[in-house]
């Protein structure tokens, strides 16, 4: 699936890369340790300016509003799916009337910010008698950002099956529907499935989007918090700490299902090999 998206990088690359990321790991960690010193002589590292994140009430709000970020993400993911699969579809119909539509929504969302869509919604649809929920002011510009992107994964799943997978479905009968739903999509997806879940990740941070129509997210809801205990720093640490923890484990699932994919396809190349060989 990586192999569709960019070139593999040589040699000289790969060092440069390794440069490159000890550099910034440096730096970082510099950063950090002047950031710890910073806060350990303002007092913000204090026992007692931490003390009331030991406490339940408090978490109980954070959690509310981790939900409430997962349940937008969940719905905006589920939408621009459905949406993105179409579109990838429509922009590998044979059809012309079909692939432009899909290929000129794909490139132009492609270029617009997720924000000035959140903007659209909020204040130019109401002036046409259009005012979505609160909930769906945040997951509908969400859903048609991202849906662009999930089109872009689709289609480079499907262009990654053989092609004699179609052509042998349609030399036993089936239609090109048919061998499209129940020969290549399925294919497609267990390929894409590791990208599906990385664009997942950006979805989940766009929900931060929500303080702008005032959604209570996680981060808006650190905000309010903030606001009122004004423990600034810390509840900044705290939501920054959360959403680490699952943006990083949502990218350490990408990585597993990347690397079982591929041994996966490794294994049935070697097959197929084999096979050969053996006739």
């Amino acid at each position: 699936m990586s192999d569709l998206l960019f070139d593999a990088p040589g040699p000289r690359a790969r060092r440069r890369i390794r440069i490159a990321t000890v550099v910034g790991t440096v730096a970082i960690l510099g950063l950090l340790a002047l950031a710890v010193r910073q806060f350990a002589a303002g007092g913000q590292l204090d026992p007692e300016r931490w003390q009331p994140y030991a406490t339940w009430p408090m978490w109980r709000y954070l959690l509310g509003g981790l939900w409430s970020t997962v349940l937008a993400a969940v719905v905006a993911a589920a939408l621009a799916m459905a949406a993105g699969l179409a579109l990838a579809l429509g922009r590998l119909s044979r059809r012309r009337w079909v692939r432009l539509p899909a290929a000129a929504y794909i490139e132009a969302v492609r270029t617009i910010p997720a924000l000035l869509l959140v903007y659209v919604v909020l204040f130019a649809l109401p002036r046409y008698g259009v005012d979505l929920p609160l909930f769906w002011k945040l997951v509908v510009p969400l859903a048609v950002s991202n849906a662009a992107a999930f089109a872009g994964v689709f289609r480079a799943g499907i262009l990654s099956v053989d092609k004699g997978q179609g052509e042998a479905g349609l030399a036993v009968g089936l239609t090109h529907g048919q061998t499209m739903r129940m020969i290549v999509l399925p294919q497609a997806a267990r390929r894409v499935l590791p990208s599906i879940v990385s664009q997942s990740v950006g979805l989940l941070k766009d929900t931060s989007l929500g303080f702008v129509v005032s959604y209570a997210e996680l981060l808006y809801s650190g905000k309010v918090l903030a606001a009122y205990n004004g423990l600034l720093i810390q509840t900044y640490i705290v939501v920054a700490l959360v959403y680490l923890a699952i943006n990083g484990s949502l990218s350490k699932l990408a990585r597993v299902l990347e690397a079982r994919t591929q041994e996966t396809r490794a294994v049935a190349a070697d097959r197929s090999r084999r096979s050969i060989a053996r006739a």
